[in-house]
């Protein structure tokens, strides 16, 4: 089996990995959703280490496919993800897919195929210097600092971090699987270590982000996700990894429109019935002054005097 076949093939059962996290992670946002996000609470549920596990067998499989192929062709396999997780979640909700769901989801994965159509290249060779890997992850944690700033609406915001994140993970896996099964050099260098850890921390916020911007919904989040991800790792495999798009000034049209309808597409999917009813959870009401009062022992109750005094 050729190199680039293998890493289609490794991608296209990751992908149907990271559907079925997705959805269990929609699932746990929505009944977390009235009490706001709670860090203990998601690591006491099964549910989201259920998640968790599923992610992470993914991401060994997308690492595997990065071994064999190009970021310019592997991130947008991750497209697949879309194509399962949106129909899983309307079963496991007890309802058919809208039109406007398949419509969006079609238009989505046309625009990321048309992007895949300009993939091409060898297994990847050229890796990220450790100056490099640096300086992108700085500029990524800084955008996505601006995206999931206190106070912001989870939603398509947090989706769009989250896709940078998982996008820029993937380009550094890239550089830490080819230096560290390059039998030249050393297989634990400073930069492999180094790079190792960033792609830790990338990993683990673009989860928690993803986790967050699921309770707006899972259709138009997850195509924010999968179409922000392949954006960003192709820059960086174009920009600094020396990849190239097939078709020269054609194929980067080609490219461009893709991008043009794929985002179409996610807006479709933001008009869902399901985006549409989903939104920021109703705001909880602030406890009752009578909480923090102290009772007297053979004193009727804050709350009734309280209640009284209405009354």
């Amino acid at each position: 089996m050729s190199a680039p076949l293998l890493a289609v093939v490794l991608s296209l059962v990751s992908a149907a990995a990271y559907a079925a996290a997705a959805v269990a992670q929609e699932r746990l946002a929505t009944r977390l959703a009235d009490s706001g996000p709670r860090l203990l609470r998601l690591l006491g549920s099964g549910a989201w280490w259920s998640a968790v596990g599923l992610n992470a067998a993914a991401a060994l499989l997308h690492v595997a496919a990065l071994k064999y192929g190009p970021l310019t062709l592997v991130q947008p396999l991750g497209a697949l993800t879309l194509v399962a997780a949106v129909p899983l979640g309307a079963r496991l909700a007890g309802r058919r897919v809208t039109r406007l769901e398949w419509r969006g989801t079609g238009l989505t994965l046309i625009g990321l195929g048309a992007l895949l159509l300009t993939a091409s290249g060898p297994a990847p060779e050229d890796t990220l210097t450790l100056p490099e890997a640096v300086t992108v992850a700085a500029v990524t944690a800084a955008v996505i600092g601006l995206l999931s700033r206190p106070g912001t609406r989870p939603g398509l915001r947090h989706a769009t971090a989250s896709g940078f994140a998982s996008g820029v993970a993937s380009a550094l896996t890239q550089t830490v699987t080819v230096a560290a099964t390059d039998t030249s050099g050393p297989l634990l260098s400073g930069r492999v270590v180094v790079v190792a850890l960033l792609v830790a921390a990338f990993a683990v916020g673009g989860l928690l982000l993803s986790q967050t911007a699921y309770r707006g919904g899972l259709g138009a989040p997850l195509a924010v996700v999968t179409l922000a991800n392949p954006v960003a790792a192709s820059v960086i495999g174009v920009a600094l990894l020396g990849e190239r798009l097939r078709g020269g000034a054609g194929g980067i049209s080609l490219a461009v429109a893709g991008a043009a309808l794929a985002a179409y597409g996610v807006v479709l999917l933001t008009r869902s019935p399901r985006a549409a009813a989903a939104g920021p959870g109703p705001v909880a009401a602030p406890p009752a002054v009578a909480e923090y009062l102290p009772s007297i022992p053979g004193q009727p109750e804050p709350a009734e005097v309280l209640a009284a005094h209405r009354g």
